[in-house]
Formats: structure tokens, sequence, C-alpha cells
């Protein structure tokens, strides 16, 4: 059994994804910016249920040539999961966009160099359905237009970075297919002690410091389902050139929704968390399919109040929520 690429392999996806791997008895090679956290990453993966001993860690960093061709030799899966993700948007869209974009590049022509037989890319709704549309329904077959008026860096720079994914692979990807996966917001148990975006946010609920609930209306899939759905996009040798969104079933949902599930199922745990929606224009609330990723895969994701409570509890399990 060959050696398993994963990119960024410390983050809140890609922790799950090494764990769920490792479990399935693949060896894993995992790309990080530097060995300084090696044993928290270690420690990460075994809460995961892993042993870590089939676990390698390189260097190698988005932003630059060097450790790549390394990270990917022997290599006949890759999924690339790591993407920057700014706590703030940057005030020059293209300290975000550039990035993005030639990392997802680099990683892909190591991976053809390298004989990979495929590379699953962790792309984003934020690629899919930024742009506005009439009844506000959206597949795969959706794209967000980078030149909407209004639209962040960071959606800019997941609808950038895939596009370039997708224009290289034809014209120079060699022999090696790429699938990409969609997921729109991301919660479920962390096993990183590194909190990312959208576990942050469900902190902050839990804390106090989230006063009001954001006014926004979004598609949620746990960690898990997200890890999982790489796999099986990995696979399925019908995957080769699709992408695949990754949404729990159900119609999408809102910050304040996820504050009453916390509020009803957590009791004291959630007695600070916000009871009022920020002032504002409700946008219409999207729809969002999963079909594919059902039909094609066999995907099966866990209900979405699941998800929001395991979250918190995992915040409280890891000690997370102390002052």
């Amino acid at each position: 059994m060959s050696t398993v690429l994963v990119t960024g392999g410390s983050g809140y996806v890609a922790t799950q994804l090494v764990a769920a791997l490792l479990r399935a008895g693949n060896p894993v090679r995992v790309t990080v910016r530097s060995t300084d956290r090696e044993a928290e990453l270690r420690a990460a993966v075994r809460r995961g249920d892993a042993d870590d001993t089939g676990l390698e860690l390189v260097v190698a960093d988005l932003s630059a040539s060097d450790g790549w061709k390394a990270a990917t030799a022997g290599c006949e899966e890759v999924y690339h999961v790591a993407s920057p993700i700014p706590y703030v948007q940057p005030e020059d869209p293209d300290d975000l966009i550039v990035p993005a974009r030639e990392g997802a590049l680099r990683v892909l022509r190591a991976a053809r160099d390298a004989g990979a037989r495929r590379v699953v890319l962790t792309s984003s709704f934020a690629a899919v359905g930024y742009t506005p549309k009439p009844g506000a329904e959206f597949t795969e077959d959706d794209w967000t237009d980078p030149d909407t008026p209004g639209l962040a860096a960071y959606p800019r720079s997941k609808a950038i970075a895939e596009r370039a994914a997708w224009d290289l692979m034809p014209r120079d990807g060699g022999d090696t297919e790429l699938v990409v996966v969609n997921p729109t917001f991301i919660l479920g148990p962390t096993i990183t002690t590194e909190l990312r975006s959208s576990m942050q946010l469900i902190k902050a609920m839990l804390d106090g410091t989230m006063s009001v609930a954001p006014r926004a209306r979004m598609g949620v899939v746990d960690v898990r389902d997200v890890a999982d759905l790489h796999i099986r996009a990995m696979a399925e040798p019908k995957a080769a050139g699709k992408r695949f969104l990754a949404v729990a079933d159900g119609p999408t949902t809102s910050f304040v929704e996820v504050a009453e599930v916390l509020r009803h199922r957590l009791g004291p745990l959630a007695a600070r968390v916000p009871t009022q929606e920020a002032p504002g224009e409700d946008r219409p609330r999207p729809v969002i399919h999963n079909d594919r990723a059902r039909e094609e895969l066999g995907w099966r994701p866990r209900a979405v109040e699941t998800t929001i409570v395991e979250s918190a509890e995992s915040l409280r399990d890891l000690g997370l929520l102390e002052a």
C-alpha cells in the first residue's frame, strides 16, 4: 500500500482526514509549514482514535516550490486540503488569492510529476454559490463569479484557485485525475486545539464573546463527513473530473438557529449563547443539493443538530471553553 499525501496536515479538516486514513490502515504523509507543533499534530491524530506510528511529516509551504517533490514522491493518492484562511480579510485581495491559486497549481504539478493517480482537492461552497442567483438553489454546475460586486477576498480566492486547477488538468495534468470537494460551513468535533474560523464562532457563542448572532444563512456539514467524502471521492473511479458539494440533508440554517440548538440541547453550557440576530435584511435562504455525493458516492451525512451539539461538546472536552 503506497503512502497517501495530505497537505496542510495540522488543520481542522486535515486532522480528521488523516485520522480516518490511518484507521483504515493507510500510511500517511502530511505537509506542514514547520515541525514545531509535531507533538500536537500527533496528539490530535490519537484523539481521532488512530495510531500515529504510520504518520510521516514533511515541510512544504504553498508559497514556495521547495519540498513538494519530496512530499509527493511515491504517492499515488494526494489530498490537497491546505489553503490560506484569513482571520481577517486582507487589505490587498491578492495576499490571499495568489497563494491559494499558486499553491493549488504547485501541488497539482508536483502530484503529476510524481505520477499520482488522483488528486482530491478541497475547495468550498464559496467557489459555487457566492454569486446571487434567482431562487438561491445551487448544484455543482454553479460557480461563483470572482468579479461579483462586493465579493470578499476569501470566496474570490476559492473560486479562482479551483478554476485554475480545472484549467490546468486537461492541458497539463498528464495522467493524474482531479476530483474536487466543495464543503459548506464546516462544523463538528475538533481533534486539534488550534481553532479555525468555524469553531472559533461556536466558541464565541458559548463563552459570551458573541453577543449577537451574525445574520447569515448557510449550509452546514460535519467535519467527519467531509473527511469521509474525500475518501469516497478518491476511491470511486467514476468520480474523476467531478465536483461534489458537501452539505447535510435538509434546509440550510442560520447562526441564530445554531444558537437555539445549543441552548436547547446543552443547558448551562450554552447559557451565554446569543438570543438575538444582528439587524439587517435577510437574503434568500439557499437551497444546496448534495444529490451527486449521495447517489454517486453513497455518502450519508450526519444530521445538523448532531453536528452542532458535538462541536460544542468537543470544545468542552478539550478544555477550550475555560477562562
